[in-house]
């Protein structure tokens, strides 16, 4: 049995001040940047040229129509991205950034529609990962408006799960790494899903917060901080990152199960003898001693807290993947809003098959 339940500290180093300022030239001069967040790591572009937000899209094979969020720091004039900032919006924004939110609102007229997909709408982040801060800050700093953002998904070919670690990223990519992308440091991705998504797009319009994607921070926070309803996503919502049927997906087929499902699975005595199978739990732990045992099953212990889980499910995910499995099944999370960020990301990735 392989134990993921104890996480590493987060953010065990960081990349340097040299080394960010490298990443801020490049960036300047319209290249590609891996860089982490509290979330996942990103793939980053000056949000402002859309000939360096197509290469983006080109070196993740992400269609075009699909939005990326770009990430501003702490202090960005909001009004130099947004045509208008609902007061609802700066609410938001006061409660948790920085920290794993974007917001979906009306795009100024000055930023190219290419960061939303051809949307009048634009995703925005301020990210708490200090080495995003200062790679973000770096960048506004060589511009003489002071403003400037990253646009950048996930760093990872479209589809295909995200980074937590520098190394997945350097993996993902090392044809970009080879051509001299930098890749910053920033130790295991704290949160490690990516960010709730909420469109306030439409306040306007009448239509109230809808939540568009879950994440680290749930619908009962935001509901708790506006003091009304969140909504699920309508046929008029925006598109946005991570919300396609099938994403985050790994390779090895993945299917999802209840736990007395693995543990038929586990004494199936019509297993063939190459067939090795993963099967992740966060039930196990306690049972171990009395589960049953097979040679060409290995079982895969998980945190059973919502947030020590999400910060192992990426890592978990890819470390499995590249482990020569013909099949990972994957206990479901419990039905509890507190887990929906969780189960999102693996209904999706099990979509794929």
């Amino acid at each position: 049995m392989v134990d993921q339940t104890s996480s590493p500290v987060p953010y065990p180093c960081g990349a340097s001040p040299t080394e960010i300022a490298h990443a801020v030239d490049v960036l300047v001069q319209g290249g590609l940047v891996g860089f982490p967040t509290e979330t996942v790591y990103g793939l980053g572009a000056d949000a402002e040229s859309p000939q360096a937000v197509a290469r983006i899209y080109q070196a993740k094979g992400r269609p075009s129509n699909h939005p990326v969020i770009v990430h501003i720091a702490p202090e960005a004039d909001l009004l130099y991205w947004v045509a208008s900032l609902p007061k609802q919006a700066q609410a938001l924004i006061d409660a948790f950034w920085p920290g794993p939110l974007t917001l979906i609102l009306k795009r100024a007229p000055n930023i190219s529609a290419v960061v939303s997909g051809g949307q009048d709408s634009i995703g925005l982040r301020c990210p708490s990962h200090p080495v995003a801060q200062a790679l973000i800050r770096g960048f506004a700093a060589s511009r003489s408006s002071g403003q400037a953002g990253i646009a950048a998904p996930s760093a990872n070919k479209f589809g295909h799960v995200s980074p937590t670690q520098v190394s997945h990223v350097r993996s993902e990519f090392p044809e970009l790494v080879e051509q001299g992308m930098p890749v910053l440091e920033g130790g295991a991705s704290e949160v490690g899903i990516e960010s709730t998504i909420v469109d306030l797009s439409r306040v306007d319009q009448g239509v109230g917060p809808v939540l568009l994607r879950p994440g680290h921070i749930s619908a009962a926070q935001i509901e708790a901080v506006l003091h009304q309803a969140v909504q699920d996503a309508d046929a008029g919502a925006p598109r946005v990152s991570g919300a396609l049927k099938a994403h985050y997906a790994p390779h090895t087929p993945l299917q999802l199960s209840d736990f007395a499902g693995l543990l038929r699975l586990a004494q199936d005595p019509g297993l063939q003898a190459t067939q090795r199978i993963a099967l992740v739990s966060y039930s196990i732990a306690p049972v171990l001693a009395t589960t049953p045992r097979h040679p060409q099953i290995d079982w895969i212990a998980l945190p059973d807290k919502p947030e020590a889980y999400s910060h192992a499910l990426y890592a978990t995910l890819r470390a499995l993947d590249q482990s020569g499995y013909v099949r990972i099944v994957w206990e479901h999370v419990p039905e509890h809003a507190d887990w929906a960020g969780v189960k999102d990301r693996l209904g999706r990735a099990a979509a794929a098959f």
